[in-house]
């Protein structure tokens, strides 16, 4: 058998092995979804047929409860991400230059939340720092009496989604500290280079590309998130996730609840985009 015959059996047989999972996707995701969206620009006429309209999205756009739910998802999700990989960044940083039983057990409680369930982190969240929680009178004990709980404010939803995506965060900034060899460090050491100057020349550098993806992928688990944000959050203004549950269960709208839909997988598409344009430009630096 010729190499190119070779080459083309064996390009067939890799378009089998991920047929079925393409194949379950398109079924069971894009195809869904297409009909979302084609449903909130398709409408039908009272007469019979259909007709085009963007109605759904001229409201969407004039109404100003919706773009204050838009607003409030936007800096949720931007505040809470600068403040993920500002906490987790230099636990990673400790974890990756610092060995010993101390760097285990913070290791382990970062990781901690990955094992525990949202509803659950939720209802802790609620009895510590809620009113009358725990923190409070822990704060009362020691004289500190005007306490102000972040439940059910704009707070509330950050302190939770940061709990939750701790995990995930550092275990991509660890990865991408790995990668750092411990020779370039004591080069630049040997040269005169204090700690700042090895932050910014040689570490950050190489976790660019671990940033990007964890800011890709902590942006679409929040932007989407209903659980935290309904439990923890506050009612006027709301995130995306409770605003498209409300208007589908209680308002009963599911054409503005298809439209509230497609407007959040659109924002969380470019997350996406950016997160997919980085894993592909990764082999091509790593040849370089």
């Amino acid at each position: 058998m010729s190499a190119t015959a070779m080459s083309l059996r064996n390009g067939w047989r890799g378009l089998a092995f991920i047929a079925i999972p393409v194949m379950a996707i398109t079924i069971f995701l894009f195809y869904p979804a297409a009909l979302s969206i084609i449903g909130t620009l398709v409408h039908p006429k009272d007469g019979g047929g259909y007709t085009f309209s963007l109605q759904s999205y001229v409201f969407f756009f004039t109404d100003g409860y919706s773009l204050a739910n838009l607003a409030r998802t936007l800096w949720t999700t931007v505040v809470t991400l600068i403040l993920l990989i500002a906490v987790t960044l230099p636990i990673a940083l400790y974890m990756r230059f610092t060995k010993g039983p101390l760097a285990t057990v913070i290791q382990a409680l970062a990781l901690f939340p990955m094992f525990v369930p949202g509803i659950i982190i939720c209802y802790a969240l609620i009895r510590y720092m809620g009113p009358n929680g725990w923190l409070q009178s822990l704060l009362s004990l020691v004289g500190f009496h005007h306490y102000a709980s972040p439940h059910l404010t704009p707070w509330g939803p950050v302190i939770g989604l940061m709990w939750d995506g701790m995990p995930l965060t550092l275990l991509i900034l660890i990865s991408g500290l790995s990668n750092i060899s411990n020779a370039s460090i004591e080069a630049a050491r040997d040269v005169g280079a204090g700690r700042l100057r090895i932050l910014v020349s040689i570490i950050t550098p190489e976790i660019t590309h671990s940033l990007l993806i964890v800011s890709a992928l902590n942006f679409l688990g929040i932007f989407g998130q209903a659980l935290m944000p309904f439990m923890l959050g506050p009612t006027n203004p709301e995130m995306m996730g409770p605003f498209m549950l409300r208007t589908f269960s209680s308002v009963r709208d599911p054409l503005q609840a298809s439209t509230q839909a497609t407007i959040t997988f659109l924002i969380c598409s470019l997350a996406g985009v950016a997160y997919v344009r980085s894993i592909a430009r990764r082999p091509q630096e790593d040849r370089k």
